[in-house]
């Protein structure tokens, strides 16, 4: 098995690069963006404005809508250098919402919402987290009423984290009450901009960012809103998390090279415990790498990452966890010292981080739940 890239991947790749290396001031400015807990700001929109010029955002989908037309690889290789120079490690309506119109959506759907994600001019945020529905996302309750000419919408959303700027709510709502739970789901893109009746209010994680809850209140949606086929909407949620859980590794590799300065330039890289360490985690982060073509080489093959697409997500947030708790060892008690003070190492990046990436095991999926699907899906294993 060939683990390298084609020459003409490699030319991408550095092309790509270049391109970041260039717009390297507005990529730092879009990951204190990023970073800050508020998700997609002015210098984010920049830069994704600027690659949806080049087909970036979306580089597998038709020309006609935006796209390139190339291989999920060019892809992988575009987002881990996103996730390199600016921490945005993914885009719900690129990577989730997008996929799945694409495939199930109308026409009309189609030439409607694509184009301006391929732009980078729109972000969807999931509709999914309910108050009694998490997890198990079989027993949400928001209702979805077919009152004939449209949907009237009541309940309510939690842990919606990018809905405070994103243009449209990718919603799962129940449109019917039928033998099996999971059964009577529909899905529905709601114009967050343009629809009244919506309130959304934050919270805040323990590492700063920002998420939100979400009521809807007599929510009139056009019947054009719904994805697919009435009650299916569960099958294409899972399908859409198949998609999420794709993940990379361009963040965790530059975090690495950060440690291993860090190491050298404190007196530590000598010990033989750092030095395990270290060579721990960059083994992790290459498995994690090659298991990411793996799933890219799926798509590609037109198979949906079912079971692998988990494997990844959850190899990914546990080995960013391991990356944390190694810096903070090495770092010391003044890996605990907040940034702005004048005892904060590498600028209390990590004393940030061991707060922040908490949430990596749990959004997109628990680490739990993950095993539950490597255990049947992969392994045919029984539910009980």
């Amino acid at each position: 098995m060939d683990f390298s890239f084609s020459v003409e991947e490699e030319r991408f790749q550095e092309e790509v690069r270049d391109f970041f290396v260039k717009e390297r001031e507005t990529a730092e400015k879009a990951k204190e963006e990023w970073d800050s807990g508020m998700g997609l700001g002015p210098q984010c929109w920049k830069i994704l404005g600027m690659m949806g010029k080049r087909g970036w955002v979306c580089p597998t989908w038709p020309k006609r809508y935006g796209g390139l037309e190339l291989s999920y690889i060019y892809k992988y290789i575009i987002m881990e250098l996103l996730h390199h120079f600016t921490d945005v490690y993914t885009l719900v309506g690129a990577g989730m919402a997008g996929p799945v119109i694409l495939k199930r959506g109308t026409e009309e759907q189609k030439e409607k919402y694509l184009p301006e994600i391929a732009r980078g001019e729109v972000e969807y945020a999931l509709g999914y987290t309910e108050p009694e529905a998490g997890s198990d996302l079989a027993s949400l309750s928001m209702k979805a009423e077919d009152k004939g000419d449209h949907f009237l919408i009541n309940g309510s959303k939690l842990f919606n984290t990018r809905v405070h700027y994103s243009r449209y709510h990718w919603l799962g709502a129940r449109t019917a009450v039928l033998d099996k739970k999971f059964k009577g789901i529909s899905l529905f893109i709601v114009d967050l901009k343009e629809t009244p009746g919506i309130t959304i209010r934050p919270i805040w994680t323990v590492g700063g960012r920002r998420t939100n809850e979400v009521f809807y209140d007599n929510v009139k949606l056009p019947k054009d809103c719904l994805v697919g086929e009435v009650h299916k909407g569960f099958y294409y949620i899972l399908e859409a998390l198949d998609y999420e859980r794709i993940s990379t590794v361009g963040g965790l590799q530059r975090d690495l090279q950060e440690i291993v300065g860090y190491a050298k330039d404190a007196g530590k890289s000598k010990d033989p415990l750092v030095r395990q360490r270290l060579a721990q985690l960059a083994i992790e982060i290459e498995s994690a790498k090659l298991l990411a073509f793996r799933v890219a080489w799926m798509l590609d093959q037109g198979k949906i990452p079912n079971y692998e697409a988990g494997m990844l997500k959850m190899l990914v947030a546990e080995t960013e966890q391991a990356l944390v708790n190694t810096a903070m060892q090495i770092l010391g008690p003044h890996g605990q010292v907040k940034k702005g003070s004048k005892w904060a190492q590498m600028d209390g990046k990590y004393e940030w981080l061991y707060r922040d990436t908490l949430e990596t095991l749990i959004t997109r999926g628990t680490s739990e739940i993950m095993r539950n699907i490597i255990a049947q899906r992969g392994l045919g294993l029984p539910r009980d």
